[in-house]
């Protein structure tokens, strides 16, 4: 240790905790359990736009947990290239868009290269790089504490030291070797079983305690934690994210992660430099939370359940005279079967051609149908609007309110 900041490996000790009460197997095990289940609850197709949809529940709660507030709504627009003229709205949708995109490319990155080894200094510079090169002007220059301003180069480690709260991470010059040995003690490849699942929240404090950037830490330190959950089969096909427990739960997330920070209390502590018990106690919190968050999108996406909502949306726009009341056939089929061809919607709603057409074309103009072409199947759409009443409590309560 060199003027209060790490200079040895040695001082990240321990890589894994001890748990001889057994309770983190047990975890892990639930989590394998459960992340099985919710992977093969609706049909292939209708999942690949609920994943769509995660994303950008996944890039709100991380952005919210660095205090950035970008409205789902402005996030949809973002996507669609709507960008708002007012400089800072605009910004925050750019480092929104920017997130949903480099998850996009982490999937397809470690579908296309199955051997990528997601821990190492090459794959977390990588993650960086693509996250600020998308990232407005603004959000390069950060101020120091003393400050003085520094501009971030996307995919660079620190070459300067900082302080994140109390903790003094790695002086800049021995990161190589702390990233090093990061790679080398969490590598999922090289771990089987309930192993990966625990290395998974283990190496989310272990990357944020070695904080290898100027700023984005935390930002890649959770995309690193998706690709990590993708790699031990435990991201249930992308429908649900920890991002969304850590933000509901913040103060908590950041005092675990702070408590794992801090060295050994004493003989009893294990035998390492760090808290044996902080890394035990954040590693449970972690776990914890994602059972948490699979058990809500599994009650979410109940089959039953989530008919009832397709109905009642159908009712409410009936009401408004905005939908027909065969629409409600048309979307729960569509929901159950993945996609539909055009050709067979006159039988599933019992109407004529004409009229079945025209049910079919006011759900497309409203986005509660999308279609890859004007004459191709057609599948449920998941617009900002309706995710409220589709997926209640998905955002916190008032945010959710003005989506409609």
């Amino acid at each position: 240790m060199e003027d209060g900041f790490y200079t040895e490996i040695s001082e990240m000790e321990p890589m894994m905790p001890t748990d001889p009460a057994g309770e983190l197997d047990d975890l892990a095990i639930e989590v394998i359990r459960k992340s099985a289940c919710i992977s093969t609850a609706v049909h292939p197709v209708t999942r690949r736009g609920i994943v769509e949809l995660v994303r950008k529940m996944n890039s709100y709660y991380s952005n919210l947990i660095e205090g950035h507030n970008t409205h789902p709504a402005d996030i949809e627009r973002a996507m669609r290239e709507d960008f708002s003229k007012d400089p800072a709205k605009r910004a925050k949708q750019l480092e929104s868009k920017a997130h949903i995109e480099v998850q996009k490319r982490i999937e397809a990155h470690i579908e296309d290269t199955p051997g990528t080894v997601i821990t190492s200094k090459s794959f977390l510079c990588l993650i960086h790089k693509e996250f600020y090169e998308r990232m407005p002007e603004e959000y390069l220059v950060v101020q120091r504490a003393d400050g003085k301003t520094e501009k971030v180069t996307p995919g660079k480690t620190r070459e300067l030291e900082v302080e994140v709260g109390r903790h003094l991470p790695p002086k800049s010059e021995y990161l190589g070797a702390f990233m090093e040995r990061f790679q080398e003690a969490y590598d999922p490849q090289k771990l089987k079983g309930l192993s990966q699942v625990i290395a998974a929240a283990a190496s989310h404090h272990r990357l944020a305690w070695i904080h290898p950037f100027l700023d984005g830490n935390g930002r890649v330190t959770r995309l690193m934690t998706h690709a990590y959950l993708i790699k031990a089969k435990i991201d249930g096909h992308g429908l649900w994210t920890v991002s969304r427990g850590f933000a509901r739960n913040r103060e908590e997330y950041l005092a675990s992660l702070a408590g794992a920070d801090q060295p050994r209390r004493g003989d009893l502590d294990g035998r390492g430099n760090l808290t044996q018990a902080g890394l035990l106690g954040f590693c449970k919190f972690f776990l914890k939370i994602a059972i948490d968050q699979i058990d809500f999108m599994s009650g979410l996406l109940d089959l039953d359940g989530m008919q009832k909502r397709i109905q009642a949306v159908v009712d409410r726009q009936v009401s408004f005279g905005e939908l027909k009341p065969e629409a409600g056939h048309l979307l729960r089929d569509v929901f159950l079967r993945g996609e539909i061809p055009r050709g067979e919607i006159p039988n599933i709603i019992g109407m004529p051609e004409r009229s079945a057409r025209r049910v079919a074309s006011s759900l497309l103009e409203k986005g509660y149908l999308v279609s890859a072409s004007g004459k191709g199947p057609v599948m449920l759409g998941f617009p900002a609007s309706l995710v409220g009443y589709y997926f209640p409590r998905l955002y916190p309560e008032g945010v959710e309110a003005s989506l409609d």
